[in-house]
C-alpha cells in the first residue's frame, strides 16, 4: 500500500512555511504538551535542532516504506528535502510484505540497511517491539496521536491514515453511482470493474474479508461472475477507472474531497463497510542514523504535514479534517479497529487468501514496485 501523502501537498505544506516557522510550531507544540502534562518522554527540541543533531551524525538516512510504485512516496522525497535539504534521503518503496521479510534477513545477517520502517504489516510492529528491535521514542506531538495509532511507549507511531474504498469513472457510471458493495454484483458493471488481488494485499484481504463477512461468500461468486480486472498493486484500480478502461474500481485509496478529473472516490452507504488504518513508522535501533531518523518522524507528525494528508484525515487528533469530514475514528464502518486486530492473526489470513485465490484466480504478474532484492538502499 501506498504512502498517503501526495507530492504536491507535502511540497505545498513545505513551500509556504520557513524553517524557522516550523521550529516555531514544534516548540509550541511541545510547550503546550509540557503544559497539559500529558507528553511526558516527548521530544522538546525543535525541527531546527533535531536538523542540526542529523547534520553531525553525518546527514543521511533510508526509509523503507510500503507502497506500490516508487513515485508515490515523491511527495515525502521532495518535501523533506525542501526542508531539510542537507539530509541524504532515500527511500526504498516496495509492498510491505516483502519489506518486513527483508528487513527480518538483514537483522538475522548484520546488514541492516534502513533507519526507519514505514509499513502497511502493522503486525510486524508489534513483534519487533516484543523482540527488542525498536527504539522506544515519542516524538513532539506524540501525546496528540489518537490512541489506536500508537504504541504507549513509543515503540511506534502512525503516520498517516489511509482508507480503502471504491472508485468510479464519472462519465462511464453517470447517474448509476454505486452506493453499496452490493452494486459490484449488478448484471450491468460485468467486465467493468478493476480490483487488486485480496490475496496479493493485507488491506486488500482484509476489505473483502468484510464484505464476505456483511454479504456472504455468495457475494464473492458473483463477484468473480463479473470478471473483474485483477492486477497487483493497491494503484492499479484506481489507474483503471482514470484511464477510462474501467467504470469501477474496488479497494484502492482515495480522498472525499478530490474535485475535478474523471473519476471520484467515494465511502459506500451508512452501514456498509469500508476500511481504514493508521500506517505505522518506526525507528529501528541498530539503525545507522538515529537522529535523522528522529527528525523524519517528527516531520512527519508535524501539523503542518498532518494538515497535507493525501486521504483528508490525520491521525493527531488536534488536527481537524477539512471540508466537514469526521474525524476518521468517527466512521463506524471503517473498521479502524478490525484491522489491527485481523494482522495479528496470520493463520486466519493465510486462509483467506488460498479461499480468495480459489474464487479469483491465483496472483499473476510482477510486482509493481519491481523486483528490489536483499539490500536496495545500500
Amino acid at each position: 500500500m501506498f504512502s498517503n501523502i501526495s507530492r504536491r501537498s507535502v511540497l505545498e505544506a513545505g513551500a509556504g512555511t520557513t524553517l524557522a516557522a516550523a521550529t516555531g510550531a514544534a516548540t509550541a507544540s511541545a510547550a503546550e504538551t509540557a503544559r497539559s502534562g500529558r507528553g511526558s518522554g516527548e521530544e522538546t527540541r525543535s525541527l531546527d535542532q533535531l536538523y542540526e543533531a542529523a547534520l553531525a551524525e553525518g546527514g543521511k538516512l533510508v526509509v523503507y516504506a510500503g507502497g506500490d510504485v516508487d513515485a508515490q512516496l515523491d511527495g515525502v522525497r521532495a518535501g523533506f528535502t525542501s526542508r531539510f535539504p542537507h539530509i541524504d534521503l532515500t527511500v526504498i518503496v516496495d509492498y510491505s510484505k516483502f519489506h518486513d521479510v527483508r528487513i527480518d534477513h538483514q537483522l538475522a545477517t548484520s546488514t541492516l540497511i534502513p533507519d526507519v520502517v514505514q509499513l502497511q504489516t502493522l503486525h510486524d510492529f508489534t513483534r519487533w517491539a516484543r523482540q527488542g528491535e525498536l527504539l522506544r521514542y515519542k516524538p513532539a506531538g506524540f501525546a496528540a496521536v489518537h490512541p489506536r495509532f500508537k504504541s504507549p511507549e513509543g515503540a511506534w507511531t502512525a503516520v498517516m491514515v489511509v482508507a480503502f474504498s471504491f472508485v468510479h469513472h464519472l462519465e462511464a457510471v453517470g447517474a448509476g453511482v454505486p452506493r453499496t458493495p452490493l452494486d459490484f454484483v449488478d448484471p450491468r458493471w460485468k467486465g467493468a470493474i478493476a480490483s487488486s488481488h485480496p490475496h496479493d494485499d493485507d488491506a486488500v484481504l482484509y476489505l473483502f474479508s468484510l464484505y464476505v463477512q456483511e454479504y456472504g461468500w455468495e457475494w464473492a461468486e458473483k463477484f468473480a461472475q463479473q470478471q473483474p480486472e485483477f492486477a497487483r498493486g493497491s494503484h492499479t484500480a484506481g489507474v483503471a477507472v482514470d484511464a477510462g478502461r474501467k467504470s469501477i474500481g474496488v479497494a484502492t485509496a482515495g480522498n472525499l474531497l478530490a474535485d475535478g478529473g474523471t473519476s471520484r472516490w467515494s465511502l459506500p452507504a451508512e452501514g456498509h463497510p469500508f476500511m481504514a488504518w493508521g500506517q505505522r513508522a518506526a525507528i529501528l535501533k541498530q539503525g545507522a542514523h538515529p537522529a535523522a531518523a528522529k527528525l523524519y518522524l517528527n516531520w512527519m507528525l508535524s501539523r503542518e504535514l498532518q494538515q497535507a494528508s493525501y486521504s483528508g484525515w490525520s491521525v493527531r487528533v488536534d488536527v481537524r479534517p477539512k471540508g466537514g469530514l469526521r474525524q476518521i475514528w468517527e466512521y463506524r464502518d471503517a473498521h479502524l479497529g478490525g484491522f489491527p486486530v485481523f494482522m495479528e492473526d496470520r493463520a486466519r489470513v493465510e486462509r483467506l487468501k488460498q479461499t480468495f485465490a480459489l474464487y479469483f484466480g491465483e496472483v499473476e504478474g510482477t510486482p509493481s514496485p519491481g523486483r528490489l532484492g536483499l539490500h536496495p538502499g545500500r
